[in-house]
Order: structure tokens, then C-alpha cells, then sequence
């Protein structure tokens, strides 16, 4: 028997069919007027690190590309955790973004009880665009070690320890440290401080004996020797050091640590602003005068799609949850 629609639901259903039709043109129409306003990048850590002086490098890219201001903002504290946890709150329509770290997204959540996210699952993956690797550095003094073989020599012969720096706890240059702690059994004290440059200058003052900091700030006081490099952390050796050898190449088979970078939204954000958001940034990796200028830091482009950098995020924080483990380092 045929029905007959009474006009009220048939104005009903007739709305119902026009809007769900016009859900994707929505959806494209918005994702197609973004982005309309400035556009807010949160470094989680102070003015001045490697990590943001290349969110400025890559923000300044972005803004080039997507039409509109891409203004950093510095947001500092426990390892990166705080900024983080401030962009997962934040709207999810991609005007709020984070430049992640190792720290952010692969280490915290090994390290703290109490985190507002657990940063793997509390954000869309935009793109990875760069890695750090962390060098070996002491005193370049006269009777300084010259080898990772000497430095080790000398905790065994003063039987007083060695103390090393770093800029903060959870970091990859404190559990660099920590790991090579581990690989040798050697008796290693952490001193941790706030910021790269402070542990640098009690380096160079003899107050500590030697830091696997990143390559970006400590480059600048090997190369006006002040520091000695003795290795690099990378897989393979770099082009600002190539006569520094790598850990791998003295004997440490499993010794590849880096800092690494990318940029994240809020969970949740329109799948087609993280398109935008992802093709903009590789684009940014890919520029020749990008690639020039991190390598320049010491660093390398590694440019990663958002699918491909989640991934290497959860090998990342299993990596790094197994060298916690492995050390003992205390929960904060």
C-alpha cells in the first residue's frame, strides 16, 4: 500500500535530505576558507633552543605558504609537557598547533605520573620535519679526554665519579647520559639545569665534566674550541663534524639518540585543515634554503607525512620508555 506524506513530514524529510547533502560542501567550504586569521605555533620550551629557533624557521615557512601569520609562542615547563597539554586543550580548527618534541611525544609519558594527556592519542599528526642528534662534549683543556675511551679511563681512575649535565630532566641530552651510564656501568652523576646554556657555561668552567647536549647549541663552542666533541649520537656521522665518530662506531651498538621535531594539532581537528596543514609543512621541509640552514644547526631534514610520523612516534616512545626503564630513572 502506498503512503501518503503529510506535508509537515514531508518538509521534514526534505530538510533532512538537503542538509545531509550539504554536509561535505560545509565541510569543504570551511577547510577551503582556512586559513582566515593568524595562526598560534606553542614551542614548549623558552626563547632561544634549537626546538625554537626552528619553529621560527619552519612558522616563517608556513606563513609564506598559507597566506596568513604564523606567530610563535613560547610555553615552557616540565619538559615541554605544559605547552603540550595547553594545545590538546585547545579548539580543535587548526589555529592552535604544537611543534612537538621527543620530550613532548615520546618521553613524558615514561617520565610523569600526572600528565593532563598522554600526547599519542590527544593530537592529529601534521608532519615530522626535522632530527637533532646530541653530541659528546667535555672540556677542550690541555689533559681533557680526546676519546670516549679516555673519559671513561678517568671515572676509573679518579673512583670519584664523573658528573654530567644536562638541560633539564626527561630530556634526550639527560637521558643520553643515562644511557650511557648503562652501557658502560660506569659511576655518572646527573646535574641537571635549567636551560642548555647554564650547563654549557659550568662545562666550559669546569664545574662538570661532560654533556651529550644537542648538536644546535653546543656546535657554536666546538667550533671556537672551547669544547671538545669526542662523538655524535647519530647513525651515521654528520656533515658540521665528519672527523667526529659516531657511539655506534666506538663499540655502542644500540647508542642512535636525537631530538626530533614536528608540528601537531588538537585532536579532532577537520581531517582537510590537517591535509592543508601537512602539505604546507613538507613543503616547508623540502625547500632547499630549509635544508641549508638545519644542516648548518647540525641537524637533518626528515620530512615525515602525518600516518608516517605517528608511527615513528609510538617506536619513539617505545624506544625511549625502554631506556627509562633500563636506568632506573625515577618517575617525577
Amino acid at each position: 500500500m502506498t503512503r501518503i506524506l503529510s506535508r509537515k513530514h514531508f518538509l521534514g524529510a526534505a530538510a533532512l535530505a538537503a542538509t545531509t547533502l550539504l554536509l561535505p560542501t560545509w565541510a569543504q567550504a570551511q577547510a577551503g576558507g582556512y586559513p582566515a586569521r593568524p595562526i598560534r605555533l606553542v614551542v614548549p620550551f623558552a626563547p632561544g633552543g634549537n626546538t625554537d629557533i626552528l619553529a621560527r624557521m619552519v612558522g616563517q615557512g608556513l606563513t609564506e605558504s598559507l597566506g596568513q601569520p604564523v606567530v610563535v609562542d613560547n610555553v615552557s615547563g616540565a619538559n615541554g609537557s605544559i605547552g603540550a597539554s595547553r594545545v590538546a586543550s585547545s579548539a580543535a580548527d587548526g589555529y592552535t598547533l604544537l611543534f612537538g618534541t621527543a620530550g613532548t611525544q615520546a618521553i613524558n609519558q615514561s617520565l610523569y605520573k600526572n600528565l593532563g594527556e598522554k600526547n599519542l592519542d590527544d593530537f592529529e599528526y601534521v608532519a615530522m620535519v626535522t632530527s637533532i642528534p646530541n653530541v659528546l662534549v667535555v672540556n677542550d683543556t690541555k689533559g681533557a679526554p680526546k676519546t670516549v675511551a679516555e673519559l671513561a679511563a678517568s671515572e676509573k681512575a679518579r673512583r670519584e665519579g664523573l658528573n654530567y649535565g644536562s638541560p633539564g630532566t626527561g630530556s634526550t641530552v639527560h637521558l643520553s647520559g643515562e644511557l650511557f651510564k648503562t652501557a658502560t656501568k660506569l659511576n655518572l652523576v646527573h646535574v641537571p639545569y635549567k636551560g642548555s646554556s647554564l650547563a654549557l657555561t659550568d662545562l666550559m668552567g669546569g664545574q662538570i665534566d661532560f654533556i651529550f647536549e644537542n648538536v644546535t647549541p653546543a656546535l657554536p663552542f666546538i667550533q671556537g674550541g672551547k669544547l671538545r666533541a669526542l662523538a655524535v649520537t647519530s647513525a651515521e656521522r654528520i656533515p658540521v663534524l665528519p672527523n667526529v665518530p659516531t657511539m655506534k662506531e666506538l663499540g655502542y651498538a644500540n647508542f642512535v639518540t636525537a631530538t626530533w621535531n614536528g608540528v601537531l594539532a588538537p585532536k579532532g581537528t577537520p581531517a582537510a585543515i590537517v591535509k592543508r596543514l601537512e602539505e604546507a609543512t613538507l613543503k616547508v621541509a623540502a625547500s632547499p634554503e630549509f635544508k641549508e640552514r638545519v644542516t648548518a644547526l647540525g641537524g637533518e631534514v626528515k620530512p615525515l607525512a602525518g600516518p608516517a610520523f605517528r608511527d615513528f612516534t609510538r617506536s619513539e616512545y617505545r624506544h625511549w620508555g625502554a631506556i627509562i626503564k633500563d636506568a632506573g630513572v625515577p618517575r617525577q
